[in-house]
C-alpha cells in the first residue's frame, strides 16, 4: 500500500522523464517537464510487474507513448517487430529470462529489424548476468543498458555501473536514503564484513494490505525515519559502496557456508552451452543443504555436468560449486518472468531421490 506522493517519487519518475534525479517540487511543474516529442516506451514485462507498471506511468507523466505486446504474452520476435514499427526508444524487461531470448533472435537474424530508434534497455526485478550484458553490448552497440535495483517494497533504488567492471552488477552506495542495517536496525560499519539487510528510507509504502505481521517486519522505524527492508542481504565496503548478496530467503546454507543463488547462476550462464540456470538448495545429510543447479541448454548444445562444475569452480569458491547439475527441458516462471524457486526446489529434491534409489539398487 503506497501513498500516491510516495509512489510517484519512488517509482514513477517524480516528474523527471529522463531519470536524472531532477524531481519536481510542486504539482504545477509537471506540465513544464513534458518532452517534445515524448519518449516511446515498450513495456515488455506485464503491468502486474513493477518493471512494466512503473515504466508506463513514468512515460505517461513525461508526455510519452506506451506500447504493449498483444495479449500480454512475451514473444521475443514480436518485441523486435514492435520496436521497428512503433519506433520505440526504450524497452523495460525482467532480467535474463527476457533478455536472453531477445538476444537469441538478434543473433540468429542480426539484420532483420530496424532498431535505429532504440536508445535504452532497462532491466529490473531479476538478475541481468555479466554474460548477458556483454552480449547486449555486442548486438546492440551504443545503447544505454540500465540495470537497476528495486522492488515493490522500495521503488526504484537505482545503482551505478562500476567503471572497472562494466558488465558487473550495479553498485549502490550508502546515503541518507540507502543503507545496510543489522538486526538491531543500526547501520553496518563500512569495511566490517558484517552482513545486514539492505534498507531504503524516505518514500516507502505504508505496508502490506491485510498483513500486519509482514508489514511490521518489512517497514520499520530507525534513526527518525521509516525504512523498507525488501529481504536482500548485503554488506558495506570500506568506501561505503554496498555489495548486495541476494535474497535472504533463497540463501543456501551448506556446511555453515552461505551461498547466494544469483552469484552461481551468473557463473553458470557464462558457459556457452547454458541458456538459463536456476540454483537452489536441497537437503543434505552431511552439510544440511547442497547446492543444486537446474540448467537449460542452448538449442543444439549438450550439457556435460562435470564440465559445467569445472566452469563454475574456475570462477567461484569450491563450496559454491553445484554438487548436482540437472538438465531440464524448460523452466517454470511467473508471468513476470521471475524464476519459480519452489518449483525448482521440488524438481531438485525429486531428482536427487530418484538418483539415490537407482544408486542403492545398483
Amino acid at each position: 500500500m503506497w501513498r500516491q506522493e510516495d509512489i510517484f517519487f519512488a517509482a514513477m519518475g517524480g516528474g523527471d522523464p529522463l531519470s536524472l534525479g531532477n524531481h519536481i517540487a510542486t504539482p504545477g511543474e509537471l506540465a513544464t517537464r513534458l518532452l517534445h516529442p515524448g519518449i516511446t516506451a515498450l513495456a515488455v514485462a506485464p503491468f502486474m510487474h513493477a518493471a512494466g507498471h512503473w515504466l508506463a506511468f513514468s512515460t505517461l507523466f513525461g508526455g510519452g507513448t506506451v506500447v504493449t505486446t498483444g495479449g500480454g504474452v512475451f514473444d521475443a520476435t514480436e518485441v523486435w517487430r514492435l520496436v521497428e514499427t512503433e519506433r520505440v526508444n526504450a524497452i523495460a524487461v525482467v532480467g535474463d529470462a527476457m533478455v536472453r531470448p531477445l538476444l537469441d533472435v538478434l543473433a540468429a537474424q542480426p539484420d532483420r529489424y530496424d532498431l535505429s530508434s532504440l536508445m535504452a534497455v532497462g532491466s529490473g526485478g531479476a538478475v541481468l548476468s555479466p554474460s548477458t550484458k556483454a552480449q547486449l553490448a555486442e548486438l546492440l552497440p551504443g545503447r544505454i543498458v540500465a540495470d537497476r535495483f528495486g522492488s515493490s517494497e522500495t521503488g526504484q533504488i537505482g545503482g551505478e555501473m562500476p567503471p572497472e567492471d562494466p558488465f558487473g552488477p550495479p553498485r549502490l552506495r550508502v546515503d541518507e536514503r540507502t543503507d545496510v542495517l543489522d538486526a538491531d536496525l543500526q547501520p553496518v560499519p563500512p569495511g566490517s564484513g558484517v552482513i545486514g539487510n539492505l534498507a531504503r528510507g524516505g518514500h516507502v509504502p505504508i505496508g502490506y494490505l491485510g498483513d500486519p505481521p509482514g508489514s511490521a517486519a518489512t517497514f520499520v522505524e530507525a534513526r527518525g525515519q521509516r525504512w523498507a527492508l525488501p529481504g536482500d542481504l548485503a554488506t558495506v565496503n570500506a568506501d561505503r559502496s554496498i555489495v548486495v548478496l541476494g535474497r535472504g530467503s533463497l540463501c543456501i546454507n551448506t556446511g555453515g557456508e552461505k551461498v547466494f543463488p544469483d552469484e552461481v547462476e551468473a557463473a553458470l550462464k557464462d558457459d556457452p552451452d547454458v541458456r538459463d540456470a536456476i540454483v537452489v538448495g536441497a537437503p543434505d545429510a552431511r552439510f544440511g543443504e547442497r547446492v543444486v543447479a537446474l540448467v537449460l541448454p542452448r538449442t543444439g548444445h549438450e550439457i556435460d555436468a562435470e564440465a559445467i562444475r569445472q566452469h563454475v569452480h574456475a570462477r567461484l569458491s569450491g563450496f559454491k560449486v553445484p554438487r548436482e547439475v540437472i538438465v531440464v527441458d524448460d523452466f517454470v516462471r511467473s508471468p513476470s518472468g521471475k524464476p519459480d524457486y519452489p518449483w525448482a526446489r521440488a524438481v531438485a529434491e525429486a531428482t536427487i531421490r530418484a538418483r539415490t534409489r537407482i544408486e542403492e539398487s545398483d
